[in-house]
């Protein structure tokens, strides 16, 4: 049998733990494992092969040998005659010669007559059973044992007075037998069997190596795809080419080709986070080492006080730039295997956001307001990404929207086929308002809109669009249908999550 695992090397500065032994690696080898499934049944079969073989060459090496036992007990049984009641043989003793010539096996024979008395031949030749008596003039075959030897034995009953008898009387019957040793039996079916194996002990090798070089073909695409793989560069996560290989690895060059095209899309994101960060960082790192410089020259401390303050202004808006760039790395990071989605209450988690920021809203002198459904709305999602969400949109709002005015979060039904419900989350504000034509843009990263002049990163919108897309969300913006002021007519940012799990639909409209 082939080897199919190798433990791993195991390092000697490994602590072992008394009584626990180090838990060993175990590699399979795909040739060792196909070789080892080819040859086992081989190699069970193989002597189960010679054992019939042989137990067919001896029924093939009886069966000759039997015929002439059988003919000799018919010519000896036409030998011998019944004359005044007394069994006689016509045997000459160039006859006996004849029948016990032979240069492997004795030849042994006996006659007995009726009264089983023996009238020739040998002694010591046992006699058949009762239960084995044959039909009269049939010949049949037994084993037996001879001083020790054993032999074949061919014997038939005959009945001596069958032509001079009375009707109804009783049949004069004679026992003939003639017996012989099994060495000429063994010896040819000995040569059938060396004729049989000695071939196959050549031909075993030989069809070993021919599977050996079969498997090694068959398995040579694994070996070129893995030298095609190791020539790539580093850099290179280009789909690998599944023309030149066989239809079983194909699943497996697809699969790769699908993890080569993931991690692309990570590395992808990873280039952007860090191309992002290192740009959007520039300015404010600039301008905190700028103040900080002023500071140091300054001696008025009225002048002191207000560079350290720009420089307090600045460190805010980095700190909250570096959030919100963590904050868009984590969401675009989420997959539904990471996700920990569980049932939340839609009134339940924006009225706690709206809660978090009444301090902020009271500040700017703006009005927060909040208006739940009238029954609980189910969804499922990450509690942690969509209050994240929702910050966002609120802020947003609260930072375009001008003092005296309002901006209010909405949580409502609607309800698009009977078992097709809509869970949406709206927050209208009163602010400038987003033209048409800028609508899509401003869930770009970075992207301000022209002569807007609020301070911002530019990826509020962004982490609100992520979010929403990993929730399978859907994403609007409209004008506010109830503005406060022509000058501003404001914005209706609506999120519609969709509910078609009974689960998350409300008990009148699950009827």
């Amino acid at each position: 049998m082939v080897a199919k695992a190798k433990l791993a090397d195991v390092p000697e500065d490994v602590p072992r733990k008394p009584g626990k032994q180090l838990e060993e690696k175990i590699q399979r080898s795909l040739f060792g494992e196909i070789l080892d499934w080819m040859l086992a049944p081989l190699l069970l079969l193989w002597p189960m092969s010679i054992a019939i073989t042989y137990l067919v060459a001896k029924s093939i090496a009886n069966q000759p040998f039997d015929r002439a036992l059988e003919d000799n007990v018919l010519v000896l049984s036409q030998q011998v005659k019944e004359v005044d009641g007394q069994t006689l043989t016509q045997l000459s003793n160039p006859a006996r010669d004849i029948l016990r010539a032979d240069d492997l096996d004795n030849i042994y024979f006996q006659i007995k007559n009726a009264k089983g008395e023996i009238v020739d031949g040998d002694r010591d030749l046992p006699a058949p059973a009762e239960d084995d008596r044959p039909l009269t003039g049939t010949v049949q075959l037994r084993n037996a044992n001879l001083r020790g030897i054993d032999i074949r034995i061919a014997y038939s009953y005959i009945d001596l007075n069958k032509q001079g008898r009375r009707k109804g009387a009783e049949p004069h019957l004679a026992l003939v037998q003639v017996a012989e040793t099994l060495e000429k039996r063994a010896l040819l079916a000995n040569e059938i069997i060396k004729g049989v194996i000695l071939p196959q002990f050549i031909i075993l090798p030989i069809a070993l190596a021919l599977v050996w070089f079969a498997l090694s073909r068959g398995l040579s695409p694994l070996a070129e795809l893995q030298q095609r793989i190791r020539a790539r560069r580093p850099d290179d996560l280009s789909p690998i080419d599944s023309r030149h290989v066989p239809e079983e690895i194909t699943p497996l060059v697809k699969s790769l080709n699908e993890m080569l095209e993931r991690l692309a899309q990570t590395i992808a994101i990873q280039k952007r986070f860090i191309a992002d960060a290192a740009h959007q960082m520039k300015t404010p790192l600039a301008g905190m080492r700028m103040q900080s410089e002023l500071a140091l020259r300054q001696t008025d401390r009225d002048e002191i006080h207000r560079s350290l303050l720009q420089l307090a202004t600045s460190s805010e808006a980095a700190t909250r730039l570096v959030n919100q760039l963590l904050t868009l790395a984590r969401a675009e990071n989420q997959t539904p295997a990471t996700q920990a989605l569980e049932q939340i209450n839609l009134n339940n988690l924006a009225r706690d956001v709206v809660h978090d920021w009444i301090q902020t809203s009271f500040a700017k002198k703006i009005d927060l307001g909040f208006e739940q459904h009238d029954v609980p709305v189910q969804i499922f999602g990450n509690p942690l990404m969509l209050r994240e969400m929702l910050s966002n949109l609120i802020d947003n709002a609260l930072r375009y929207t001008p003092q005296g005015h309002s901006v209010t979060v909405r949580v409502s039904l609607n309800q698009q086929q009977p078992m097709m419900v809509l869970a949406v989350l709206e927050v209208e504000d009163n602010g400038p308002g987003i033209a048409v034509a800028e609508r899509e843009h401003v869930f770009e990263r970075f992207y301000r809109i022209l002569g807007s002049n609020v301070q911002g990163s530019g990826l509020g919108l962004a982490i609100v669009r992520e979010i929403a897309s990993q929730h399978e969300a859907e994403i609007s913006i409209s004008d506010n249908p109830h503005p406060q002021d022509p000058a501003f007519p404001g914005c209706l940012f609506s999120i519609s999550f969709t509910m078609n799990h009974p689960d998350e639909l409300p008990a009148e409209l699950a009827e």
